[in-house]
Formats: structure tokens, C-alpha cells, sequence
């Protein structure tokens, strides 16, 4: 299996049908991070579009792009989160959000109704807090904890630095924590 770097060097040598090798390697990853952006506009069906858009903006600036400034991957999730933002502007929607996304484990099978409505409640109550975030500050949380990417390939997405990253992810948890305190009694 030829690596990322072997596929980019052989696509600018004019072997273009390879691109769809790295379409392959990375549309669920893309699809699901655009999908996540849209969701609280309630644009989740343009999730597809824009995922599309994203791939051939890559394919048509491959050109230009160069491994000693980011991986392909961190390059394709900037531009993915550019044309996401590009189209949220187009439409004059600022809110971006991770509704549904939040993980409640599932109830033990002696848990009632007032358990499982309780789950919902604090998984609905972590997406507003997450949702009303600013946009970098939900970015790179989305990026570090739904996505799994490192400090550097977040800061290079967001155009900042390591210690900027780090900053944002700490300002955006102590945010969630403070907006979640109040319901949760000071326990979370």
C-alpha cells in the first residue's frame, strides 16, 4: 500500500485516478467532521456537498501543496473547515454545533425512565454549552476530542500555534465545566 506521501508524488506526476485512493482513505473521517460543523444550522444534508467540495478543492490545489508545512491530512481538514465556514458565511449562520454527538453510555437495565431522561437532559445541556462556544474555541474541541488529532495538526488546521491550541482547548473545557456547574451541582 503506497503511503500518502507516494500517492501525492505519483497524482502530480499525472496519475490522477489515484486521487480516488486518497478520497477512500479519508472521506469518512472529512464527512463526519463537516457533518458535525453543520449539524446545529441544521445543514447536516449539505454534509455531502461540502465533503465533495472539500476533495476537489484538494485535487485542483494539489499542486501547491507541500509535506514540509503539514501533512495531507492536516491540509485537507483546513480546507474542509475553510469551505465549511466559507458556506456557514454565505448563509449568515454563525452557530456551529456538535448536536447528538455527545456519548451518554447506555442505562443499566434496572435504571427507569427518570434515568434515561436525566442522560438526555446532561448530554443536551453539554452540546448548548459546546454550541455556544466561539467558533475556535469549538473548532479545536471538536478537532482534539471528537476527531483524535494532536496539538499540532490542530494548530496547524486553525492557523495558530501549539500553545494557542492548548489555550483554546483550556478555555473551551473550563467554559463547558463552568456552564455545566450550575446543573450539575459543582460535580462535574
Amino acid at each position: 500500500m503506497m503511503t500518502d506521501s507516494q500517492l501525492i508524488r505519483e497524482i502530480k506526476d499525472g496519475n490522477v485516478e489515484l486521487y480516488s485512493e486518497l478520497m477512500n482513505r479519508y472521506h469518512k473521517k472529512i464527512y463526519a467532521f463537516v457533518y458535525q460543523m453543520l449539524k446545529s444550522a441544521n445543514l447536516e444534508l449539505m454534509a455531502e456537498d461540502l465533503c465533495s467540495e472539500a476533495f476537489y478543492k484538494a485535487y485542483r490545489s494539489l499542486h501547491s501543496f507541500r509535506e514540509v508545512d503539514a501533512s495531507f491530512s492536516t491540509w485537507l481538514y483546513t480546507i474542509a473547515r475553510n469551505t465549511v465556514l466559507s458556506e456557514l458565511r454565505k448563509m449568515r449562520m454563525t452557530q456551529v454545533s456538535l448536536e447528538d454527538t455527545v456519548y451518554i453510555p447506555s442505562a443499566p437495565a434496572e435504571s427507569g425512565p427518570e434515568q434515561s431522561l436525566l442522560r438526555q437532559e446532561k448530554a443536551m445541556l453539554v452540546r448548548e454549552a459546546i454550541n455556544s462556544l466561539p467558533e475556535k474555541q469549538r473548532s479545536a474541541l471538536i478537532l482534539r476530542e471528537y476527531e483524535g488529532l494532536d496539538y499540532q495538526e490542530i494548530a496547524n488546521i486553525l492557523d495558530q500555534t501549539v500553545s494557542s491550541v492548548k489555550s483554546l482547548l483550556f478555555r473551551a473545557r473550563a467554559s463547558v465545566k463552568a456552564q455545566l456547574e450550575s446543573y450539575m451541582g459543582g460535580r462535574s
